[in-house]
């Protein structure tokens, strides 16, 4: 038994509709995974502002999309690595590293690499990093600055991982094409 609802304008909590509203004016539709949330405002809110702060961190668009998919493929969400597979490609990303990173391959360029494998210890770690590791994150060219970036995306990937293995969201349309499932 699933207890979640997709929320829509109708349906949802006052608190929430705002917010779907702008979500169907700047993309066209309500994604299910913002319809789900609404049955909470603070966090339907609280997920659209992180997510908007993630997208003004120091990251490329590539490196961005690393830690995102990172933290979508360790959490298994089948939601989520399709939806950023189909934002990866808005933004221009290589598909070869979005091919990388759903299937757990290495990735095109070593700096990337440190940055994947990086997020994967900060988060399996639960943010405990050895010393060598800090050492070569630097050593790839990063900073304090993208360390602390990281845990900013790591809190909006639990938000939408989590809730989507609550409530199992169903794929939206464009997603499915892109339909992912774990790779042991």
């Amino acid at each position: 038994m699933n207890p979640f609802k997709i929320h829509n304008l109708e349906s949802a909590p006052k608190g929430s509709k705002p917010i779907l509203e702008k979500s169907l004016k700047e993309t066209g539709m309500i994604a299910n995974l913002h319809g789900v949330m609404a049955e909470s405002p603070a966090l339907l809110e609280g997920y659209q502002k992180i997510h908007a702060l993630a997208q003004e961190t120091s990251f490329s668009d590539e490196e961005v999309t690393v830690v995102w998919q990172t933290f979508n493929v360790e959490h298994a969400c089948h939601y989520c690595v399709p939806a950023h597979t189909v934002i990866a490609n808005m933004m221009k990303v290589d598909p070869a590293i979005t091919g990388a990173l759903r299937s757990r391959s290495k990735l095109p360029t070593e700096k990337l690499q440190v940055l994947h494998e990086t997020a994967l210890l900060m988060g399996r770690n639960r943010g405990v990093l050895a010393d060598e590791d800090v050492e070569k994150f630097y050593a790839a060219g990063y900073e304090n600055r993208q360390l602390l970036e990281i845990v900013l995306i790591l809190s909006q990937k639990i938000m939408s991982n989590y809730v989507n293995h609550l409530a199992d969201t169903p794929l939206d349309a464009p997603f499915q094409p892109f339909v992912w499932e774990k790779v042991s």
